[in-house]
């Protein structure tokens, strides 16, 4: 990853009311009078090919390029989340990047320098698997290097290849087409941000398998391992069989999963049955003792005695701990080496021996074990037990156990809830291996003789960070409270970031695995199993005093927990570090609290000594319309490309903005609609405003925003209404609430559609005079609709990008985008003292005297000749104020009587209780031929 250079991309300036860089002349209350020239407003307005047009624009403008001039007050820093390039991007990345994006684009309207970065997160497990299955092969990381290797298959055929039929390849092979095909997933993905708008600088990207990340990733990590933070110890593990590879808390996910209990006999030393129940028999061998609680009364005379196993005659003990359920089948269990995670805690905590039978493949040890090979089950393990996979093996010591007699009846099915990797279709085994960890508060720590208490650290951590929404907040103590270990970190994988330590090969050929050789910062990234450590040759591997080289890599978390470090140019690039970190958002998923989230806090606390960043967003779900959570895994994705396409970017981005964060949204394609119907409005409206006073055959004319020609009150209700709008929506977007923001925003903005430009449209026409003519009370029209449209312009920015940058380019200079965001003052100056209620009672009066002619089923061009229309006191004002816009846009030739409307006249829930009384209608108008 390079770094992020300034392209001379700046902020505008904030001045008053359009603030913009469009020239200005004459005076108004701040001392300029700004006035806009409109260039081209189009015949027919259309949202189709509007992100191509202003992607191509905002990209040779370099719109959103990082200014890194800006000192760190003057900065904004979002840590973005790289997704993973492992096919394709769903509707829910398109639901919370666009979260993301509404933030990124107030801030930079707010005057910061935004920074933000787009990563690719391609190494790990989702890589391989894709790989494997489009290229139809699998690492064999025995094999040679092969010069120009084409794989056998290209993806074409669109079903992955079966594992039987991959053609096994080696490792530098394999890697060199994992490279290959998320370079073509990332042109794709970047291909569908820049369709739906993310304001990211698309010049600077990075990959965490790239040479920086890697670099960071192992730097951090020897770090970790220098200070004590990380350790390799053999120790029990979850293990997935499938994969082959650890497992990590984090990635646990609990099942259902069919089974059996079975009544099994042990025997004590006169041969009397002590019976246990358990739902895996395979694992008789391994077991190590019979636990029960302290407390249960029925085992009180077998505490510290001694039983033999069934079929295998092995001698064990019956011992108390507190873990063991009293409810629980017969209230005294087996503890094997290793069954569940139960068992690995009475192990360590009872110091039980390792008696473990069951390997990395997932079979059972092929040779006979040492405890059992001089006992009365040596044959059936040699002949019935060795190198058979678990289901067969069960068989196996069920038909023993009922041929002994020691099964106590038929096995009673059972669904019992077992451990999967998220991403595995078989339960977890707990195998005995040589693993890294990385301490994260699971377990206590001792460091200098003193115990450094890591978890009370990250908890505090925990409370400094501004979660968004707040009950997140619970989801990050809950698991930092509930961890029982440290985080295993290698993964005995192909396509990650090496592990970055070699070992010493001892003269009789041992591997000396407590004195690792490490590299110098200098040399990294290395790769330990193609390159040699500093002093010793490649002809020195695997020799008598030689070496081996980690063949593990380190978990992907391990690498995406050092994002904002990576990103910022931690010890790459210390003025750009300076002026970003820590940084200020994290945007992500719920789901992964436990693990991008806290990790990321881990490595930083340790790192750094600070939070990564200051604000947490969490996104919600996206449900089908089975309010079921939309996963790759479940099937039931929806493409976003072809939503783009169909509905619009705006649209798509309007269903994303209106949900608020942390909530579960639904897909609603009627929720587009609206939205694509609001983008629609805007060019529309817009369009309408800015005719006014333009030359008809140039298409071009001049508009002014001086706010001392705002004089007549409605007006000015109008703008003191919006001066409020302009605030609550700034409230709620500097609380991460972009959803109000978007619901005030909009429903002011179709109340002014409504009813503000239904009132004022006679009155801005000015009757066909020319410029030199005006009115007062026509210019005073005209120049509000200009402030309204240059200030909701860009309010609705962040939320619909493309409509509002179409508009903005008829009449303005630069990139709404780089405008400032408005501020309430200069329209509160503007508005003086009206009172904003005015323009809704003003509009409801309007309403009923249109709903007189929608009774009577004639034009609303039909003219009304008298009319007497009661009002509640509290509206009269207002209405009063708008009796000549009322008039004019209710076609009111005659008379119009405002009286006062009686107590319980009107419902007020219908046009604010405001209703025509009397009225008189005319003829309606003669509808013009048709041709």
């Amino acid at each position: 990853m390079s770094d992020f250079p300034s392209t001379g991309a700046s902020t505008q300036s904030d001045a008053a009311l359009a603030q913009t860089s469009a020239p200005t002349t004459g005076t108004g209350q701040s001392g300029d009078v700004v006035r806009a020239v409109v260039r081209e407003v189009p015949d027919k307005v259309s949202t189709d090919g509007l992100e191509q047009k202003f992607d191509e624009r905002w990209s040779a403008e370099g719109t959103f390029a990082f200014d890194r001039t800006a000192t760190r007050e003057q900065v904004y820093s979002i840590d973005t989340p790289p997704p993973t390039v492992s096919g394709s991007l769903h509707v829910g990345h398109v639901f919370s990047y666009t979260h993301t994006d509404v933030v990124a684009r107030f801030q930079r309207m707010r005057g910061k320098e935004v920074f933000y970065p787009m990563g690719w997160d391609d190494n790990g497990l989702p890589t391989e698997r894709r790989v494997q299955n489009y290229f139809g092969v699998r690492c064999d990381p025995s094999l040679p290097y092969v010069e120009g290797f084409e794989p056998p298959h290209a993806g074409t055929e669109g079903k992955a290849v079966k594992p039987a039929d991959q053609v096994p390849i080696s490792r530098r092979n394999f890697i060199e087409l994992c490279e290959r095909l998320t370079a073509d997933d990332e042109r794709q993905f970047e291909e569908l941000w820049r369709r739906l708008g993310l304001s990211v600088d698309w010049s600077q990207t990075y990959q965490t398998i790239d040479a920086t990340s890697r670099a960071a990733s192992q730097r951090a990590f020897l770090r970790n391992l220098e200070r004590g933070e990380a350790y390799q110890a053999e120790a029990p593990g979850l293990w997935d069989v499938t994969f082959q590879t650890a497992v990590a808390q984090a990635e646990l996910e609990a099942r259902e999963y069919p089974g059996h209990y079975h009544r099994v006999a042990f025997h004590r030393p006169d041969g009397t049955p002590v019976h246990i129940e358990t739902t895996r028999p395979e694992l008789l061998p391994a077991v190590v003792a019979l636990i029960a609680h302290p407390d249960d009364e029925r085992y009180q005379d077998l505490f510290g005695t001694t039983v033999t196993s069934p079929l295998f005659g092995v001698e064990i003990p019956v011992l108390a701990h507190p873990a063991a359920s009293v409810d629980k089948g017969a209230g005294i269990a087996m503890c094997c080496t290793f069954g569940d995670l139960t068992d690995v805690q009475w192990w360590r905590e009872l110091q039980l021996p390792t008696r473990s039978v069951i390997g990395r493949d997932g079979r059972l040890h092929r040779e006979t074990p040492e405890w059992i090979a001089a006992g009365p089950g040596a044959g059936l393990y040699a002949e019935g037990l060795a190198g058979r996979t678990t289901f067969s093996a069960r068989k196996a010591v069920v038909e023993a156990l009922v041929e002994s007699g020691d099964l106590d009846g038929d096995p009673k099915p059972t669904q019992r809830m077992t451990n999967f990797y998220e991403k595995g279709d078989k339960p977890l085994e707990i195998v005995t291996s040589r693993q890294w960890y990385i301490r994260n508060g699971g377990r206590e720590w001792s460091a200098d003789g003193t115990t450094r208490d890591l978890k009370s650290e990250l908890l505090a951590r925990g409370k400094e960070l501004d979660f968004h929404p707040d009950f997140m907040r619970v989801r990050y103590e809950n698991w930092v409270g509930g961890l029982n270990g440290d985080w295993l970190v290698s993964r005995q994988r192909f396509f990650g970031v090496a592990v970055p330590v070699w070992y010493p090969v001892l003269a009789s050929g041992e591997i000396d695995h407590d004195h690792p050789i490490t590299p110098t910062a200098a040399e990294l990234p290395v790769d330990p199993t193609s390159q040699a450590p500093a002093g010793y040759d490649e002809s020195q591997r695997g020799e008598p005093g030689g070496f081996v080289g980690d063949a593990d890599v380190m978990d992907t978390w391990a690498t995406s927990s050092l994002t904002p470090l990576i990103v910022a140019g931690w010890e790459r690039d210390a003025d750009l570090f300076e002026r970003v970190y820590p940084m200020d958002l994290r945007p992500q998923g719920q789901d992964i609290i436990r693990t991008w989230l806290f990790s990321t806090v881990v490595r930083s606390h340790l790192e750094c000594g600070v939070l990564p960043w200051k604000n947490a967003a969490i996104s919600g779900w996206i449900l089908d319309p089975d309010r079921k959570k939309m996963s790759k895994s479940k099937g039931n994705v929806v493409t976003p490309m072809d939503l783009l396409v169909e509905h619009g970017s705006d649209a798509v981005r309007y269903w994303a903005a209106a949900a608020r964060l942390g909530t579960d949204a639904a897909f609603e394609v009627g929720q587009m609609k609206i939205g694509r119907r609001l983008a629609i409005k805007v060019l529309n409206a817009s369009k309408f405003a800015l005719t006014f006073g333009v030359d008809p055959e140039s298409g071009t004319g001049e508009i002014t925003l001086d706010p001392a020609a705002v004089t007549v009150e409605l007006d000015r209700a109008m703008l003191a209404g919006l001066a409020d709008v302009v605030d609550q929506a700034t409230a709620a977007l500097e609380a991460y609430d972009h959803t109000r923001a978007l619901e005030i925003t909009e429903s002011y903005f179709w109340a002014f559609c409504d009813d503000y430009l239904e009132l004022v449209k006679d009155r801005a026409y000015g009757a066909g005079a020319s410029a030199s003519d005006l009115t007062a009370e026509t210019v005073s029209a005209r120049t509000a609709l200009a402030i309204a449209l240059d200030v909701m312009l860009r309010l609705l920015a962040p939320f619909i990008p493309f409509a509002t940058e179409e508009v903005w380019s008829w009449w303005r200079t630069g990139s709404v985008h780089r405008a400032p965001w408005p501020t309430a003052q200069p329209l509160r100056s503007a508005a003086a003292d009206a009172d904003p209620l005015a323009l809704a009672a003003a509009g409801n009066a309007l309403a009923a005297l249109r709903k007189v002619k929608s009774a009577a089923k004639v034009s609303m061009r039909t003219p009304i000749l008298s009319g007497t229309v009661a009002v509640p006191a509290a509206l009269l004002p207002g209405v009063e104020s708008a009796i000549g816009d009322i008039r004019g846009a209710g076609r009111v030739e005659g008379t119009l009587e405002l009286v006062e409307a009686a107590e319980g006249q009107g419902n007020p829930d219908v046009q604010g209780g405001i209703v025509v009384t009397a009225s008189e209608l005319g003829e309606p108008p003669a509808k013009k031929p048709r041709g």
